[in-house]
């Protein structure tokens, strides 16, 4: 009996989720506030808090919630709501705030928070680097990007042995789609069966993290770049220094050139005082001719002047904005760096996963109470405050220079101009543009020649759908309209896959297996299918999202393997 699910809010996010989960076979029902076109009974409309609602979808018999709203307070509400109806069932929730999410997973039996900014932001990532990503996975604690390979008659690996590819370390073979047959990747790799044309072949390969090393000229260009910074933010502060200190050595000489029985020292002393309104040392100027004094009280006036500006430019640029935008302007890369523009829920995981991967990142942002500049302040990230759009804010983070521009805002006509601003200076930059609508993205992909155009809803919405279907999601992906899931699976004792080799489950259930990890070590490669699985083991696979009910029927499963037994001649 397949789970049924139902998907609460059927927006732009919960709509994909919903025909993904149908299209896959899934018992799904969808919950809108309002009638949506095309769809029938499948889709109850009414209240998301309202009790009557969720009951009319069925929440007392369902297996699955899925929460797809954009709003947090909303998902909580119906959250709530649902586990009043149902105790015990599972939930997959989408929140923005990821930390209130992780205390929901720790509290909550059954509970998933997913954001869809956390799973996009990869995709984004591996685009600005070069990779055409489809997807990511979680392997040995790194997140793998996953890209489709098609063979076409000019592709290198045409002709190439599927077991040549299964050998290499750095790169994960995940799916295998051939277009002459219906054989699966297990059976392809021991067979050594080679690449046709027409071929899919999905991989993931190993990310690189680039080492950062500075040089001592690098150090050196860096310094005089401040140099040159601190003069073009603190002028106006310098050019009002020294005038006051002008207007101090005018009175000083002044006064010793009519007595010269005052001392230089005595004349500065009383110069500083009568200027800055401390006084001292009056009998400099006591015993002076009247046009000296006269001269003395305009040089008061003038000092008090001058030290006022001098004060209120100097807290201006320590305790303002100034100080910050000079150490932002100092800190940015002058080369061979990424610009973000937009830091909001993708734009600061992108910056998180670009410098944690070694490479420089500088982000623009027009909102000075952004609640992400804390984070991106504690990381080191250098922020400008500024609009995008203008070329002169683009200038400020060399963009002349850098290596691609992700434009991720939240408005898809922003990005776009900020693209397109950013192609007028730099024609030859790697563009990723952020669009919500996939068909408009495509069509802006099309007309002005973009490296990328990604929906983050299109990115994320496999992957709430796999969640749905079961388990602890790992990875997930599309190939041929047909959506697989990566996962890990603990072999316990009453598991069906115990006490069997791996290539033979494998071909039974037409999974393909990515390694193993046991209490002493990880097992890849060629030693990984003939490797007998036992109690404590964790196998990490990929199967397509429709067999993963295979995975709950350990009767089925047997039964296959006994069939899989008699064709090898007993072997199992």
């Amino acid at each position: 009996m397949k789970p049924r699910i139902i998907v609460c809010n059927l927006g732009r996010t919960g709509y994909k989720i919903f025909r993904l989960l149908r299209q896959q076979g899934a018992i799904v029902v969808g919950v809108s506030e309002q009638p949506v076109k095309g769809e029938g009974s499948d889709v109850v409309v009414g209240s998301f808090r309202a009790a009557s609602t969720l009951l009319a979808a069925g929440i007392q018999n369902a297996h699955t919630l899925v929460l797809a709203g954009n709003d947090d307070a909303t998902n909580l509400a119906i959250l709530m709501q649902a586990r009043i109806l149902n105790p015990d069932i599972r939930i997959i929730n989408r929140l923005f705030n990821t930390n209130l999410g992780e205390s929901l997973d720790r509290i909550l039996p059954a509970h998933s928070s997913m954001s869809v900014s956390a799973l996009a932001a990869p995709v984004f990532t591996f685009a600005a680097l070069g990779n055409r990503a489809i997807g990511q996975v979680q392997l040995f604690e790194q997140t793998w990007p996953i890209h489709e390979e098609l063979i076409d008659p000019q592709h290198p690996w045409l002709g190439k042995s599927l077991h040549d590819l299964w050998s290499d370390r750095n790169r994960m073979l995940i799916y295998y789609l051939p277009t002459a047959s219906d054989v699966d990747l297990v059976s392809a790799v021991i067979d050594g069966r080679r690449l046709e044309v027409g071929d899919r072949l999905i991989i993931a390969t190993k990310p690189s993290i680039r080492t950062k090393r500075i040089t001592l000229y690098q150090r050196w260009v860096k310094f005089i770049h401040s140099l040159k910074k601190f003069r073009q933010h603190g002028k106006k502060a310098v050019l009002i220094a020294l005038v006051l200190l002008l207007t101090i050595l005018l009175a000083t000489v002044t006064y010793v050139s009519i007595n010269l029985n005052n001392s230089f020292v005595d004349s500065l002393y009383f110069s500083v005082g009568m200027i800055t309104g401390a006084g001292g040392n009056e009998k400099v100027a006591e015993n002076a001719p009247e046009s000296i004094k006269i001269f003395t009280a305009v040089m008061m006036l003038v000092g008090a002047g001058v030290i006022g500006i001098c004060y209120a430019l100097l807290n201006d640029f320590v305790l303002g904005t100034r100080l910050t935008e000079y150490l932002n302007a100092t800190r940015v890369p002058q080369g061979n760096h990424y610009i973000i523009c937009g830091l909001g829920g993708v734009g600061i995981q992108i910056a998180e996963r670009l410098q944690a991967s070694g490479y420089e990142v500088v982000a623009i942002d027009r909102d000075p109470n952004n609640r992400f500049l804390s984070t991106a302040r504690s990381l080191k990230i250098p922020v400008l405050e500024g609009d995008a759009c203008l070329a002169s804010t683009l200038e400020n983070a060399n963009i002349r220079q850098a290596d691609a521009l992700l434009a991720v805002t939240s408005d898809d006509t922003a990005n776009l101009e900020i693209a397109l601003s950013a192609r007028a200076i730099a024609p030859r930059l790697r563009m990723v543009v952020r669009n919500q609508d996939p068909h408009f993205g495509l069509m802006v992909q099309q007309v002005f020649d973009f490296e990328t155009v990604l929906s983050p809803t299109e990115i994320a919405a496999p992957a709430f759908a796999a969640a749905a279907i079961g388990g602890r999601i790992l990875g997930n992906g599309i190939t041929a309209d047909s959506l697989w899931v990566a996962l890990a699976t603990l072999i316990t004792a009453n598991h069906p896959f115990c006490g069997q080799r791996v290539q033979d489950v494998a071909k039974s259930v037409d999974f393909v297996p990515l390694y193993i990890e046991t209490d002493r070590q990880t097992i890849h490669s060629w030693e990984l299918l003939n490797f007998l699985l036992s109690p404590g083991d964790i196998l990490y696979l990929t199967l397509p999202a429709h067999r993963l009910e295979q995975l709950w029927h350990p009767l089925s499963i047997n039964r296959r393997l006994g069939n899989v037994a008699d064709e090898l001649g007993g072997r199992v």
